[in-house]
């Protein structure tokens, strides 16, 4: 079986240095807010090349810590109106939500799967006051675009670059460094993956980043000392020890991935099967190779049938989840169409060439379901 992401193989490859982080932070005695997390925070906002880093819980609280720290800064209000697209994953909407403001949802672009940026300034009003892009799959937005908009309306830009860790702008800029913040997950399965869960904001906005860094710490700068009714969301040093020897090898896991996304582009031959996008530059890191197919539950038992796993980035649309009741009586079609027919292939930099080119060659074989 070839499996969709194989964690442990992708984590033996940096066994030795995880193992000896791991014992760094065993050995220091001390577990929470130390120097692993110190150091990790300097060295991945080095390399997002952003002004700063603070490192929280997960990516859900990435998202959620800046809303609510433009809120505590008065630049949010709840009530307030986020733009976001309607084919992200939910957590970009529960972000907005959780921090009582409207999600309003935006549809993508059918080639890029991303927010499509003729699409929202017919959305604005005067309670829109942000813009959430998702970099989807590890994709890039059209960021220029959006943040044009951005501009012309007054209006804040909150990167959701979960799935997109070292993803390059060809303005020579990273994700996580495109606009006024962003929120980043350390998922297992991400690019850049932990042990367990990790997230962190990074951003340029130095007040932005204290309040932020504050309120993830109880609304608390100095023990006891209190400024916000604050969560406790904060990255632990096992975590980020973990992260920062992993961080060195990203942009060689990232090239593999393009690699196998080049190979599979250029070589699956089935009319019945979508390939995705892709420019051929470094925009796009694919976190996932996502293709489309019209009987979407045949094609993937028969490739499961031939020893291949699969999984569906995401099976069910936002508006259309019991969460989001008050959603569901809406029309949104072309997310509706990507929900119903999207298929994740394994792409991983640990993957073999054998098990490309098998992929390759069961897909050539498959036959739509008449």
């Amino acid at each position: 079986m070839i499996k969709f992401l194989d964690l442990l193989k992708l984590n033996k490859q940096y066994e030795t240095a995880i193992k000896s982080a791991m014992s760094r932070v065993f050995d220091s005695g001390w577990y929470i807010q130390g120097e692993a997390v110190k150091q990790f925070e300097q060295n991945y906002a080095t390399y997002c090349g952003s002004k700063h880093c603070i490192g929280v819980a997960n990516g859900l609280d990435a998202l959620i810590l800046i809303i609510r720290a433009y809120k505590e800064l008065g630049l949010l209000r709840e009530g307030d109106e986020i733009l976001v697209p309607s084919n992200t994953y939910i957590a970009s909407i529960i972000a907005i939500s959780e921090n009582r403001l409207t999600p309003v949802l935006i549809e993508p672009d059918e080639i890029t799967y991303n927010i499509d940026p003729n699409k929202i300034e017919a959305a604005i009003t005067p309670r829109v006051k942000a813009i959430m892009p998702v970099h989807l799959y590890g994709q890039l937005c059209d960021m220029e675009a959006i943040n044009a908009i951005a501009q012309k309306y007054g209006l804040l830009v909150i990167e959701d670059a979960a799935q997109s860790h070292g993803a390059l702008h060809n303005n020579g800029k990273k994700s996580g460094n495109l606009c006024d913040a962003a929120g980043h997950s350390f998922y297992p399965g991400k690019n850049l993956g932990a042990l367990g869960d990790g997230g962190a904001i990074t951003t340029n906005n130095d007040e932005l980043a204290s309040t932020i860094r504050a309120i993830a710490n109880y609304g608390s700068h100095k023990k006891y000392h209190n400024l916000y009714k604050g969560p406790n969301s904060r990255l632990d040093e096992l975590q980020a020890a973990i992260l920062d020897e992993k961080l060195k090898g990203l942009d060689r896991d990232n090239e593999r991935r393009r690699e196998i996304a080049k190979c599979y582009i250029s070589e699956i031959k089935n009319p019945n099967v979508q390939l995705p996008y892709y420019s051929g530059g470094n925009d796009h890191v694919f976190h996932l190779f996502v293709v489309r197919v019209k009987n979407r539950d045949h094609f993937q038992q028969y490739l499961l049938d031939n020893k291949v796993q699969t999984v569906i980035h995401y099976p069910i649309p936002p508006h259309k989840q019991v969460a989001y009741k008050e959603y569901n009586y809406m029309s949104l079609p072309i997310a509706e169409r990507i929900h119903q027919e999207v298929l994740s292939l394994p792409i991983s930099p640990v993957m073999s060439d054998n098990e490309i080119e098998k992929i390759i060659a069961v897909i050539g074989l498959y036959k739509k379901l008449c």
